[in-house]
């Protein structure tokens, strides 16, 4: 499943959040200083993912009544 999301705020200017969504991305364990980072997360990469991607976990939750 998708793990360790990064979310901004809604409010955010859309051109940054791009930005940033892209040096997510761009991360390459083939680069130390980009290792480095993606080892703090204990990370081989970063992938782009949509709410959608977490309705199995959702409905999940909602059965054992972690949501309501």
């Amino acid at each position: 499943y998708y793990d360790y999301n990064w979310t901004v705020r809604g409010t955010l200017d859309p051109a940054l959040a791009e930005k940033i969504k892209q040096a997510f991305l761009a991360l390459d364990p083939a680069n130390p200083e980009h290792k480095e980072i993606l080892d703090l997360q204990a990370a081989s990469r970063f992938v782009e993912t949509r709410p959608e991607n977490y309705k199995g976990i959702e409905e999940a939750a909602r059965a054992a009544g972690l949501l309501k």
